[in-house]
């Protein structure tokens, strides 16, 4: 099964950025592709959504803050994050949507000041 590999991740403070990559061991040309994200003590929850038309779609609470991008030449998914709120903090990970594969090692994105 594909394997992924989720970088990007850090420490930033409220209202920063950052760009979290995901890297596929095999094509997703043709897959919609999502971003799912945990954090400390909560259920895993959906985030973004890019179809193979690279159509987007949001959770309501990052709607208008994040950025779901693709280039499928390098089997790579990315999420732009802008300004980043503390409710943010969590382990990032990518998969297939509908979910097909393991999950990958995530990035953990910490929005503190």
């Amino acid at each position: 099964q594909v394997q992924f590999v989720e970088s990007g991740g850090g420490l930033v403070q409220p209202g920063g950025s950052l760009r979290l990559s995901c890297s596929a061991s095999e094509s997703i040309t043709f897959y919609a592709m999502g971003w799912y994200r945990q954090a400390p003590g909560k259920q895993r929850e959906w985030v973004a959504t890019i179809t193979s038309a690279r159509t987007p779609n949001y959770i309501d609470s990052v709607q208008g803050r994040f950025t779901i991008t693709r280039d499928n030449a390098k089997n790579t998914l990315y999420l732009q994050m802008n300004s980043l709120k503390p409710e943010d903090t969590a382990l990032y990970y990518c998969n297939f949507i509908p979910l097909r594969s393991s999950w990958g090692p995530g990035t953990q994105v910490t929005v503190s000041s």
